[in-house]
């Protein structure tokens, strides 16, 4: 650790991975909240692996691989979106199929692509210490678009993710705003993908905001909590990671894991301790067996 941090004041490689964990960080608390209280963590693995066909034929054809993930994934995300809510069932196998065919053409795009493909392993497994300046501008610009976007329609997000059918009553456009939850989903999983790579980005994306959602009541509330679980996590996993030459993607998501795991310990015990407490004051109150009043006579 004390070598991270002498390292960070010199070296701009880690600074620059530093300020991509914490934009990663931000669109992980903007719309992770979403994934965990919608349950669809398993539409967004679908959407993340399918992302590889569009970097494969982005680097193949000379253009960004980031550009061509993003339209991947919008494109995956609107299709899935579509398909659930024309048929309302279904998407599970079309989400596998899209995780497997986008898989195997990026894989095939690799291949024919002149040379090995570096850039496109550290974006399926994460090499957070090779982000350069423009994408960090490009994450920037990503978690900007996610933040206006929230904001502006925080309200109807809320609505759907809890009560489709309220909503609906309510008159607000469900479809139109499931489908939008899934671009910025997709978006969202773009933005990490350079943090911690197409194959760990649900952990990222889920395990901060189910944390969060342990210990507070509200949306605003799970998206507060995740950002700022989500920074300390990119930042703690980068700096334990450095000194031992540890991949960095993996050491963080380690560290999401096993905070998962010890809050939802804390959050079982206090629940059950809860229960009883309120046992014993029902008892106390006069509620238990034996201490009802006497009829009149």
């Amino acid at each position: 650790m004390p070598e991270f941090f002498s390292a960070l004041a010199s070296q701009g490689f880690l600074q620059q991975a530093l300020l991509a964990g914490l934009l990663a960080s931000l669109g992980c608390g903007l719309v992770g909240p979403f994934v965990v209280v919608k349950r669809i963590a398993f539409l967004a693995g679908g959407i993340a692996h399918s992302v590889l066909g569009g970097m494969g034929a982005a680097v193949y054809f000379g253009i960004d691989p980031l550009l061509g993930a993003l339209v991947a994934a919008i494109l995956a995300a609107l299709l899935i979106g579509g398909v659930r809510l024309a048929w309302r069932t279904g998407e599970d196998t079309l989400i596998g199929a899209l995780w497997a065919i986008g898989m195997a053409v990026g894989i095939l795009f690799i291949s024919r692509t002149p040379g090995y493909a570096t850039d496109l392993m550290s974006f399926l497994f994460g090499n957070i210490l090779l982000v350069p300046v423009r994408e960090l501008w490009f994450m920037a610009g990503l978690d900007l678009l996610l933040l206006l976007t929230v904001v502006a329609f925080y309200r109807q997000f809320v609505a759907v993710a809890f009560d489709e059918e309220f909503a609906r009553l309510r008159g607000v456009p469900v479809a139109f705003f499931y489908l939008l939850l899934l671009v910025l989903v997709a978006v969202t999983v773009v933005l990490m993908i350079q943090v911690v790579g197409l194959i760990l980005v649900i952990a990222l994306l889920t395990l901060p905001a189910a944390v969060a959602g342990q210990w507070t009541q509200s949306i605003a509330g799970m998206m507060l909590t995740a950002t700022l679980l989500g920074a300390a996590l990119t930042s703690s996993g980068l700096a334990l990671s450095y000194a031992p030459d540890l991949p960095a993607g993996p050491t963080i998501i380690l560290l999401a894991g096993a905070l998962y795991v010890v809050s939802a310990l804390i959050a079982g015990a206090r629940a059950r301790y809860r229960a009883r407490r309120a046992a014993l004051q029902r008892v106390a109150g006069g509620h238990g067996p034996g201490t009802g009043a006497r009829p009149p006579a």
